[in-house]
């Protein structure tokens, strides 16, 4: 079991979170810190070759249809009952085609990482790497996302990183809200399954989504929330940092209070 790994057995939430710290304007002259330095040069070397946003969207489900049944938002439901093992989880997906995402899809993409992790980053959906290859956070973005977790003095094989949707939304458009819905149960399954101390929700669409807020995300990034009893540290998208480098000084922020939470130790 990795270093971040939690006990096999149900984990619970962590106490009170720490008042957060207020946001720091992104600045030339900040402090340098040797895994900002690490960032920021992550940033410059894919800027280059960063992909073009994706055209604006409606605004996407942030209420999952089973809890929106109970009339009450994730925040505030329990954890639900653990499943035997994320293989079971994936073999109940299957080859799904719950919602019409998968007649363009060339690969699900479910999950990876260690299943016990401590830490859990979200993302909002699979992009064109992601498909082909059938795992989240390949691409430019998903490389940038890696030089975080190692900034934090850890590895993807020790986190666990998911998608609110598994499948590729055409075009990279955001996800509707029966796709949304279609594959909340799996989700909320994988994240039982984890129970993860804190999750990271990257980018607007996965913190709406999994959070039942429509709060800017530049309002919304940097605030302790909790999603069925969990700590939440939304945060902005990497792809959002290579086409904005100047906002990788407000993620470090974020993510400092994450390595907080977890009582992690920066790495020299």
């Amino acid at each position: 079991m990795s270093a971040l790994a939690a006990p096999t057995s149900a984990a619970t939430a962590s106490a009170a979170p720490p008042a957060p710290a207020a946001a720091a304007a992104p600045t030339d002259t900040a402090p340098r810190t040797p895994p900002a330095g690490r960032l920021a040069a992550a940033v410059a070397s894919a800027q280059a070759t960063a992909p073009p946003p994706a055209k604006p969207q409606g605004s996407t489900l942030g209420t999952f249809k089973a809890l929106a049944k109970q009339g009450k938002p994730p925040a505030e439901a329990q954890m639900g009952e653990r499943p035997s093992s994320m293989d079971a989880v994936r073999k109940e997906l299957g080859d799904c085609q719950r919602c019409k995402l998968h007649q363009r899809r060339t690969n699900i993409v479910f999950g990876v990482g260690e299943p016990n992790a401590r830490l859990m980053f979200i993302g909002e959906g699979p992009g064109a790497d992601e498909d082909r290859l059938g795992e989240p956070f390949v691409g430019k973005a998903g490389q940038l996302l890696t030089r975080i977790i190692e900034a934090m003095g850890l590895s993807r094989e020790q986190v666990y990183i998911a998608n609110i949707v598994k499948c590729r939304p055409p075009e990279n458009r955001d996800p509707e809200p029966d796709e949304v819905a279609a594959c909340e149960p799996f989700l909320a399954k994988q994240v039982a399954f984890v129970a993860p101390e804190v999750i990271v929700t990257v980018g607007r669409v996965a913190s709406h989504a999994l959070l039942n807020l429509r709060t800017p995300i530049t309002r919304l990034r940097g605030t302790w929330q909790k999603y069925r009893g969990i700590l939440v540290m939304p945060t902005l998208h990497p792809a959002y940092l290579l086409r904005t480098p100047e906002a990788k000084r407000l993620v470090w922020n974020d993510i400092q209070e994450v390595m907080r939470a977890l009582k992690l130790e920066r790495p020299s």
